[in-house]
């Protein structure tokens, strides 16, 4: 079977790069021709592991919540063609319950950090036709208790998503956000109560019994939410901008 080649030549940002969505999106766009990849995470030791010998990559160890690293970065994403806004973390808790610590911390990365992302990236795209997604979540969609921070971020991201797209339609770029319900990644592990039934009842049953809230009865895979992202991302999609794409096996229906 031929090897969709719909990247070939083309440069893409990936962040949140070293692990789940990120990591797949990576390993998609480098398999589907991408020439130049940057790759962007806290996590050096997960970005060196990726094998993606096909492309030249670059990977960057940092938070994207410091806008120094992304001044630095600038002259590196000149002529960037694509952008994948992902990079995230979890948090938990009551908003009656949450300090304004955490609130800071979860909103630093997924919020401030995906505006300094897309603000970046469509400097670097300027002059030149482009598309970007930012990955949301179902939770920015539909009130999830108990997720509170992470929930606003990312309906702030969707809407931050939609904006960009009426004001960068005119230049050639396309923005679209996708909002996934459950997916098998790491962002789980920091949680409190999933540790916990893990080590009562392992992994996999811990995910098949919070996929059950899913009509779907299943938790989706980062590749299948990379190949969404990468329709998203490519000509096929060419007259889509400014949408939020939901995958969540039902989960807000």
């Amino acid at each position: 079977m031929t090897q969709i080649q719909d990247f070939a030549g083309r440069s893409a940002l990936v962040t949140g790069a070293a692990s789940g969505i990120g990591a797949a999106c990576a390993k998609a766009l480098a398999a589907r021709g991408a020439s130049k990849l940057v790759l962007v995470d806290v996590d050096g030791a997960g970005l060196d592991a990726l094998d993606l010998q096909a492309c030249e990559v670059h990977r960057i160890t940092g938070s994207v919540a410091d806008e120094a690293l992304w001044v630095a970065l600038d002259p590196l994403l000149a002529g960037l063609d694509h952008a994948v806004v992902n990079a995230g973390i979890g948090s938990g808790g009551l908003l009656s319950a949450v300090s304004l610590g955490e609130w800071r911390r979860v909103m630093a990365v997924n919020l401030d950090g995906a505006f300094l992302t897309l603000a970046h990236s469509l400097r670097a795209m300027e002059g030149r036709q482009g598309s970007v997604v930012v990955v949301s979540s179902t939770t920015g969609l539909k009130p999830v208790p108990g997720i509170g921070p992470y929930g606003v971020a990312k309906a702030a991201v969707a809407h931050m998503a939609r904006i960009a797209a009426a004001e960068n339609a005119k230049n050639g770029i396309r923005i679209n956000a996708i909002a996934p319900g459950g997916v098998d990644t790491a962002i789980w592990e920091s949680g409190a109560d999933f540790q916990a039934s893990v080590a009562r009842i392992g992994r996999e049953a811990t995910l098949a019994r919070m996929a059950k809230t899913t009509p779907s009865g299943r938790f989706a895979s980062s590749q299948e939410m990379a190949d969404s992202i990468c329709y998203l991302l490519s000509d096929a999609a060419a007259n889509i901008t400014g949408h939020v794409l939901v995958s969540d096996g039902g989960f807000t229906l």
